[in-house]
């Protein structure tokens, strides 16, 4: 299949009368439809004054228009989606600091980006529906124009897509990346899981974050595939939605596969009269009990990947069966070269244990004006992922915990993901994060927050002697909070950093 090195081109693979976007209770968008809003967007663009090296940040809630929009937009300009959910302050931190030319709102909305835009002097610009199938839409600007952009197309070096990185130890770094870079991930997921035509993804995950964007959205379009798109992660109407879209696979991060699954029981007619191809997680490790549950109730297999903003998205990912899956393992390759570095920047052999690297077509050139952190970020060529793993005799790459989050105890290190592992296999636990708490004479402690499974009763000094057991002392958890639910991100990450002090530890 081809590798489109834009987003113009990705469109143009699907077949004019395939179905592209389909959406709850709405017509779908046919290919030919989506190539079209494409070509006005491009107009409209055009003459409210925007260019191909423009850029224009999206403030719009999950669903068709915000998929329709975002792909349009990316293939005309440079595309930067924000969380919908930010306050003013956070608007203002953002919209300034990624330099947008414009914003885009739902005609009628009240977002506080608004006001924010009009004290920026953004121009604003106004989606609305079409009515011409699932997504579809018109542009308008608020203000009126002075001027027309160039009609110059984005080469697959231009921008594409702007996002900042969470910014959970620091300010939230801006990360660049190209039309080539989006694309030669979007074709690496596409590879991976072996897309096709005849595919439809269920998208639940939010279109502001690099997951939903790549894996989501695009990895279906460069497969000429459909993607049925909802409000959002909904556990309560998932069920609803696999029976009206009729999905041959989805994909999520752990902790939406571990509420699915608690559902999953109650809505087995459903998933059996929708089969599944396969499942797929990836933004965070996935318990390997949550994998054999997910794979034994839905008959399909549970594809674990691994990704991050500053390479598009997917780095490394298990392949899909007959060959070899390794729960707990993020698997092989799939896109950039993996290669683990020590300290001083020697790339280690197999078996041993240090930062994950990675290079390829579908890496950030580099932070934004942030010379410092591209300076820390990239050796001789590779960039450094702050990620710690250990790579096999067979090239399958197990992550063995964020180097930022890896809990130093007295100059002993612990890996939290170790800990979790074995607190979720006591069956009463639902959900754990280990994280580090401040201790005054060894720096770091370990502290475990756990949501209890419904009806389930444990002490904390019962789950401290099962730990025990199981793991050397110095890494059972001193501590352990019983909570209703764990704080999570915006993507739906469980939150480790800065846990310690949301918890009152710190």
């Amino acid at each position: 299949m081809q590798r489109p090195t834009t987003i113009l081109e990705l469109l143009a693979i699907g077949a004019s009368d395939a179905i592209a976007i389909s959406a709850p209770g709405v017509t779908p968008l046919t290919y030919g439809q989506l190539r079209l809003t494409s070509a006005q967007t491009e107009q409209s663009l055009r003459s409210i004054g925007i260019g191909a090296q423009d850029r224009v940040a999206l403030v719009l809630p999950n669903g068709p228009e915000m998929a329709v929009a975002f792909t349009c937009i990316a293939a005309h300009a440079a595309a930067a989606p924000l969380n919908p959910a930010y306050r003013a302050d956070e608007f203002e931190f953002y919209l300034s600091d990624l330099n947008a030319k414009a914003i885009l709102v739902e005609h009628g909305s009240q977002s506080p980006a608004i006001a924010i835009a009009q004290k920026l002097n953004l121009q604003i610009l106004e989606l609305h529906p079409s009515g011409h199938g699932a997504g579809s839409f018109t542009l308008t600007a608020q203000q009126p124009v002075m001027n027309t952009a160039s009609a110059d197309m984005p080469t697959s070096n231009d921008l594409a897509l702007i996002l900042h990185t969470s910014g959970t130890t620091s300010r939230p770094k801006i990360v660049p990346l190209t039309q080539a870079n989006v694309c030669a991930s979007a074709c690496n997921v596409r590879d991976n899981l072996h897309l096709s035509a005849s595919d439809c993804g269920l998208a639940i995950m939010p279109l502001f974050h690099i997951h939903g964007l790549i894996a989501g959205l695009l990895a279906p379009l460069a497969a000429g595939g459909q993607i049925f798109c909802t409000p959002g992660f909904n556990a309560l109407r998932f069920f609803n939605w696999m029976n009206e879209a009729k999905p041959s696979w989805y994909t999520a991060v752990p902790t939406m596969h571990q509420t699915i699954v608690a559902r999953a029981e109650s809505n087995r007619e459903i998933i059996q009269a929708n089969p599944l191809r396969f499942i797929r997680s990836s933004s965070s490790s996935m318990p390997p009990q949550v994998i054999h549950a997910l794979e034994q109730v839905f008959n399909a297999p549970l594809i674990e990947s691994y990704g991050m903003t500053e390479a598009a998205h997917q780095m490394a990912s298990n392949p899909l069966p007959p060959a070899k899956r390794i729960p707990g393992s993020v698997g092989i390759a799939a896109g950039p070269e993996i290669a683990i570095m020590d300290t001083d920047g020697n790339l280690l052999e197999n078996g041993a244990t240090g930062e994950i690297v990675i290079r390829g077509v579908n890496v950030t050139a580099g932070y934004e004006n942030n010379p410092k952190a591209n300076a820390e970020a990239y050796t001789n060529g590779w960039f450094r992922t702050g990620d710690q793993g250990v790579l096999d005799q067979d090239n399958y790459l197990s992550i063995t915990g964020r180097l930022k989050e890896i809990i130093n105890r007295g100059g002993e290190k612990i890996s939290p993901r170790e800990v979790d592992e074995i607190l979720m296999d006591h069956p009463a636990v639902a959900q754990v994060v280990t994280f580090g708490m401040p201790h005054e004479k060894l720096g770091e402690e370990v502290a475990a927050a756990v949501v209890l499974r419904e009806g389930q009763q444990v002490s904390e000094k019962e789950l401290r002697e099962f730990v025990a057991i199981r793991l050397s002392d110095y890494k059972v958890p001193r501590k352990i909070l019983f909570l209703e639910e764990i704080p999570k991100g915006a993507t739906g990450k469980l939150q480790r950093i800065g846990l310690a002090a949301k918890l009152g530890l710190a």
